[in-house]
């Protein structure tokens, strides 16, 4: 008996803790001084207008939930297929 993943499912719970994730990142490192500021460069070249101010908040978060979403599932998709 294989258990089954839902894709859907799998796919929205990953895009939204991933957005989560990049918001409570930009906010700290809004806070602090220089903390996670090396990430937030990192995230900001792989998704396109990621920066510390509102609007690049917001589309970071927007990049990260597709970025999470698809490969949430493509995961999800290669799970089932692999346990049938």
């Amino acid at each position: 008996m294989s258990q089954k993943l839902n894709t859907k499912a799998v796919s929205l719970a990953l895009g939204i803790m991933w957005s989560l994730g990049i918001f409570v990142m930009s906010i700290t490192a809004l806070t602090t001084g220089s903390y996670l500021h090396n990430i937030v460069d990192f995230l900001s070249t792989v998704y396109l207008g990621f920066s510390l101010s509102f609007g690049g908040i917001i589309t970071g978060m927007l990049w990260g939930f597709l970025d999470a979403a698809i490969g949430g599932f493509v995961f999800a998709w290669l799970y089932n297929k692999l346990a049938e």
